[in-house]
């Protein structure tokens, strides 16, 4: 076990990163936008620590646009994602720099210019580092729905608080979030009738298995996009 779980399989970046989007300027950040722009629902996808221009997440992006949504990936990590060959910088450090606390406040901002693009509904997803955000925006009236996949950081008191429906999409192998962990989420969630959410645990796959899967491996891809499907079905329910 050479590191933190959430560190494994980093993806590769490519300078274009690919999509069929546009970066542009949103709520003070730069964010990775795909979509109708006259959509009247919005997603927002939150990254793991590797950032926004991650390949596997900008197709995520697209793929969740084509049932008509605007989507918007912002960089909360203002071009400084956690780079592992970077020896000086320990993911602590790193960490310490990229808060989710700062996520949160960051993303503020960025419902808003979507709300006066005229957006009437948001969603927001979240991948590890991401998925604490979700949980934060989701104890409040900012978005609608949430789903947070193998999520980091997030405790049980974080699920007692959440107001908008949310499905948590967990890996059986994860040191990060383990099934024991996502059980204990799905009590509270099962005892709060008032607010939609579930649990699903993927069997055989690990902590990144949604967003740092390896695209020539088929399993891979087949768990991946069962996650995505998942995902989008959440937001066709409850983000209208």
């Amino acid at each position: 076990m050479s590191g933190p779980q959430c560190c494994e399989n980093p993806p590769a970046l490519s300078s274009s990163c690919g999509g069929s989007g546009a970066v542009v300027e949103l709520g003070g950040l730069k964010a990775y936008a795909t979509g109708p722009s006259d959509a009247k629902l919005a997603i927002l996808l939150i990254s793991d620590f590797f950032g926004y221009e991650a390949p596997n997440l900008r197709k995520l992006a697209d793929k969740v646009a084509a049932a008509g949504y605007y989507i918007v990936v912002p960089d909360f990590f203002y071009g400084d994602p956690y780079a592992p060959d970077n020896t000086n910088r320990p993911l602590q450090v790193w960490k310490q720099l990229h808060g989710t606390d700062k996520g949160f406040e960051d993303a503020k901002p960025v419902i808003a210019a979507l709300k006066n693009k005229g957006i009437s509904a948001i969603g927001a997803a979240g991948f590890c580092w991401g998925a604490k955000v979700v949980v934060e925006l989701a104890k409040s009236d900012y978005i609608q729905a949430g789903v947070i996949l193998h999520p980091a950081l997030v405790t049980v008191d974080d699920i007692k608080e959440v107001k908008a429906p949310l499905a948590v999409l967990g890996a059986e192998t994860d040191r990060i979030s383990p099934p024991e962990l996502l059980k204990q989420f799905d009590e509270v969630l099962s005892v709060r009738p008032e607010i939609p959410g579930y649990v699903k645990i993927f069997p055989g796959v690990v902590h990144g298995w949604a967003v740092r899967y390896n695209v020539e491996d088929e399993k891979a891809v087949k768990c991946a996009e069962e996650a995505h499907q998942n995902m989008l079905d959440w937001f066709i329910e409850h983000v209208k």
